[in-house]
């Protein structure tokens, strides 16, 4: 339990979407917050991100949803390719996800999300090139690289591999290699109109994702080992990709070699146990790195930064946040990871069979893509001003 006598102050270990937010959520309950990250800079420009209807609606509580539109490119077309060039699927999913949800996912660069979610906060809030050593639970105490901050709050949104969840829970495994790995850039687009697709190759995605202000954010997964780098990253995606059907080719030959982002994936397959301990709460994939493959990292870590921003001061609020964060992000981890491993299958005889599935699914038309959805679109967020 939190006790309060005076200004609340929260020390965010983080600077990446999900620390941004519960730093601006947090402020929006009457918070001092500040925000601890090690980079030098907030975040990389060649990334881009899906934010679905439940992450705008998290974002509308802080003020920022209509931002978030309007800087965003909105597509309700979308289908998944072969290698070849074969629709499997394809649909106009505009008016039912409008019927539906009230909203479409929407594509935007990660720096501009960034950026907008830096007008919420104060100037001086976030502190770059500051590490965070040690965390106590029990005193609210933050070892950094400038000196020892004491909060009555701590969020660590520190990521995939966050110190502060390994020093909370170290019996714990954390986070392992998903046995896939990503490349991500951004590029002019070539003179014509783009669609959002994904082709699926042998163990292989490349998908396609147009952006606002005439740019098409890329990003190419693979099955490979583990650390795996190459001096031309370029020139290893034109080997992998360079006889796909148009406009991989031309999107890949127009990548800035030096601006390609290539990353492995790790997920946390063994659910924490709590994601609270004492006065520190843990977010996005500091508690539940998912794999990519249906856009929700961002948003959920969106999601987790305004519930725990709602909750931190009641009491048991941290315990409350657990309970509601837990079982929802699992869901979602888990399902993620069902379709990384669908997306991978690498035979000729179950991709095959993948393929006809996925046929069989866009046979039934946009409502039944919608109804797959669901159970991630269809959440509302608590009300920050009132809660």
């Amino acid at each position: 339990m939190l006790l309060f006598m005076g200004a609340k102050r929260a020390v965010v270990v983080g600077g990446g979407i999900g620390g941004l937010t519960a730093a601006a959520a947090l402020r929006t309950r009457g918070w001092d917050v500040v925000v601890c990250e090690r980079a030098a800079s907030l975040d990389p420009v060649g990334s881009g991100l899906s934010l679905g209807p439940n992450a705008l609606r998290a974002l509308d509580t802080i003020g920022l949803g209509q931002g978030t539109r309007e800087l965003a490119a909105i597509d309700g077309v979308s289908g998944i390719r072969r290698s070849g060039g074969r629709w499997l699927v394809r649909a106009d999913v505009t008016a039912p996800m409008l019927e539906k949800y009230g909203d479409l996912a929407v594509i935007a660069l990660r720096a501009e999300l960034v950026d907008l979610l830096l007008t919420r906060l104060p100037e001086g809030t976030v502190k770059t090139s500051t590490t965070v050593s040690a965390v106590d639970p029990v005193s609210g105490s933050v070892t950094t690289s400038e000196g020892v901050l004491e909060a009555d709050l701590v969020v660590a949104a520190d990521g995939v591999r966050s110190v502060v969840r390994e020093a909370l829970f170290p019996g714990h495994p954390g986070a392992r290699y998903s046995g896939a790995t990503t490349w991500r850039f951004v590029v002019p687009e070539p003179g014509r109109g783009f669609r959002t697709t994904e082709t699926w190759g042998r163990g292989d995605v490349f998908g396609v994702m147009p952006l606002s202000g005439k740019r098409i954010y890329c990003y190419a997964s693979a099955v490979a080992p583990a650390g795996q780098t190459f001096a031309d990253e370029r020139a290893e995606l034109l080997r992998r990709f360079g006889d796909w059907h148009d406009p991989i080719p031309e999107l890949v030959a127009a990548a800035d070699p030096a601006k390609i982002l290539h990353n492995d994936v790790y997920w946390i397959a063994d659910p924490l146990p709590a994601y609270h301990s004492g006065r520190v709460a843990i977010l996005g994939d500091a508690a539940h790195a998912m794999s990519p493959n249906l856009g929700q990292g961002a948003c959920q870590a969106i999601e987790d930064a305004v519930v725990l921003a709602s909750l931190a001061d009641r009491p048991d609020g941290l315990a409350r946040y657990t309970a509601a964060r837990l079982p929802r992000t699992r869901m979602v981890v888990q399902n993620s990871h069902r379709v990384s491993r669908m997306v991978g299958l690498h035979s000729p005889l179950a991709t095959a069979a993948r393929d006809a599935f996925m046929w069989g699914v866009g046979r039934f038309g946009s409502a039944a893509l919608i109804r797959q959805t669901a159970r991630v679109f269809e959440w509302t967020p608590p009300r920050l001003s009132d809660s």
